[in-house]
């Protein structure tokens, strides 16, 4: 099996050594995405909710550069500062996946890059023939 490297044109570049995603086989492993415009790099958004819909736009992005969609998804992780923000993220959230939604863990974390309130991670399946 090989890894390929994933590079969209219209997501934020890496803030550190890593690939927006890599695609092993059938399976696309999307980095976490925070809520950075692809343009300038900065933060956008001032509530959980705002940031949760960037990162969400970050992720599609990345995702349909591997030639996927949310409804390729099958796992997701959503990290936020404070749980409290559960169920704004949750609605802007719904806006994105389809149905079946994906397996998802939501964890509160202490920080995130940049100071983020959310960060989104995702694994999607879509063999790479089809």
């Amino acid at each position: 099996m090989t890894r390929q490297a994933i590079h969209p044109s219209g997501a934020p570049r890496p803030l550190a050594p890593y690939s927006p995603a890599i695609r092993a086989g059938d399976t696309v492993w999307c980095s976490g995405q925070i809520a950075l415009d692809p343009a300038t790099g900065q933060i956008v958004g001032a509530t959980a909710a705002e940031q949760a819909r960037q990162a969400l736009r970050n992720l599609e992005a990345v995702l349909a550069a591997a030639d996927c969609t949310f409804g390729d998804v099958v796992r997701c992780t959503v990290y936020l500062k404070d749980m409290n923000d559960y169920a704004a993220v949750n609605a802007v959230y719904a806006e994105f996946v389809t149905d079946p939604a994906p397996a998802r863990v939501a964890v509160e974390v202490s920080r995130l890059p940049k100071d983020a309130l959310v960060e989104i991670d995702a694994v999607a399946w879509k063999p790479a023939n089809a």
